[in-house]
């Protein structure tokens, strides 16, 4: 008579084989997948993500679209010019790292890019005075309400408008500065709180890797 133990041997035999297949593609996959760059500050996705088309303006009431953010690499950040502490402090960080990388010999090519989540308030032209006060260099954009939402979506950034006493209003929102590739694709971001020189050690080492 059959044991009824006789079938377990069996079942291990099988999942000893599944495992040893499920190792040997993880193995494969690392040895022809290319190694990431090392990176001190950024938090990179696994794959850099394509973007949908999108409209925002410019501090001049012009379009900024995907090809602008062809050909450089862009720290693009978020927020609203009544910001009272993350906003400025991270422009400020923006207009840091322009100048260490203007002091390097063959500096990655970096634009930067603020973005008011509060059309409400922030007009274009608002939104230019505001970024120029830390760099004339940071693209100034803001853009409709539908057009911001479906941008933010898309980059994993969050916003939400929230009351303070009478009428006014703050802006919550996402601390994390994104950062995107030369081919205009979604590479990563970093999280707050920011480190110029950590930023730029990452920048650079990304271009070296292409």
């Amino acid at each position: 008579m059959q044991q009824p133990f006789s079938r377990i041997p069996v079942v291990w035999i099988i999942v000893v084989a599944a495992v040893a297949a499920g190792v040997g593609l993880w193995l494969g996959q690392r040895q022809f997948a290319p190694a990431p760059a090392s990176t001190h500050a950024a938090t990179l996705y696994p794959q850099p993500r394509v973007l949908s088309e999108f409209t925002l303006l410019r501090s001049d009431g012009s379009p900024y679209t995907q090809a602008d953010l062809s050909g450089e690499w862009t720290l693009m950040f978020f927020g609203f010019t009544h910001c009272p502490d993350v906003c400025p402090t991270t422009l400020a960080t923006f207009a840091q790292i322009e100048r260490a990388l203007a002091g390097e010999t063959s500096p990655p090519p970096v634009s930067f890019a603020f973005v008011s989540v509060d059309p409400e308030r922030d007009t274009p032209a608002i939104v230019g005075e505001y970024a120029r006060y830390f760099s004339p260099e940071i693209v100034a954009l803001t853009g409709e309400p539908a057009a911001l939402a479906r941008f933010t979506r898309e980059l994993g950034i969050v916003y939400m408008k929230s009351p303070l006493q009478g009428s006014d209003y703050t802006i919550d929102h996402s601390a994390a500065i994104v950062l995107i590739d030369p081919q205009g694709r979604l590479r990563g971001q970093f999280q707050a709180p920011h480190d110029a020189n950590r930023i730029v050690a990452d920048l650079e080492r990304l271009a070296a890797s292409g």
